[in-house]
């Protein structure tokens, strides 16, 4: 039986740029660093000659962490369609915040690429016993779509 996630792994091109993203934009605390080398990794994810670093951030409310990966070897590649809402797969992760219109400005403001502002979700397609949804996509440095998501 599974109890919860656990963590959500992501591929990233700068570590440390993506550890600030996560832990000085989006409030998150980075709890851990690792070195990944030798056979045992190779067996788990499939390939040959990995050497990575691993950072792991929390986020405030104990939820499941992420973990932030930067593999030296073999490098990856970055691919334009997995940043698509419509690209089949894992496509994005979605942040409960309390202050929709406060993040969206602060992050604006430090250059954070957003698909568009937030969005009220209309009251036909999906109510809540909170109230209201409010929506809107936005990047991580490594095109990664992220979504803010606030219930009033």
């Amino acid at each position: 039986m599974i109890a919860h996630i656990d963590h959500v792994n992501i591929s990233v091109q700068d570590l440390a740029r993506s550890v600030h993203f996560y832990s000085e934009l989006l409030g998150f605390e980075k709890t851990a660093d690792a070195h990944l080398e030798g056979e045992w990794i190779e067996m788990i994810v499939g390939l040959k000659g990995v050497v990575a670093d691993v950072s792991y951030v929390q986020p405030p409310d104990d939820g499941p962490r992420i973990e932030l990966i930067k593999y030296h070897a073999p490098a990856g590649t970055a691919t334009d369609t997995n940043s698509l809402p419509n690209t089949r797969g894992l496509r994005h992760l979605a942040f409960r915040v309390t202050d929709m219109d406060g993040i969206y400005e602060r992050l604006t403001a430090a250059g954070v690429e957003f698909i568009g502002p937030p969005v009220i979700v209309p009251p036909s397609v999906a109510t809540h016993d909170a109230g209201h949804k409010k929506l809107c996509y936005f990047y991580d440095p490594d095109s990664v779509l992220l979504e803010l998501a606030e219930y009033t």
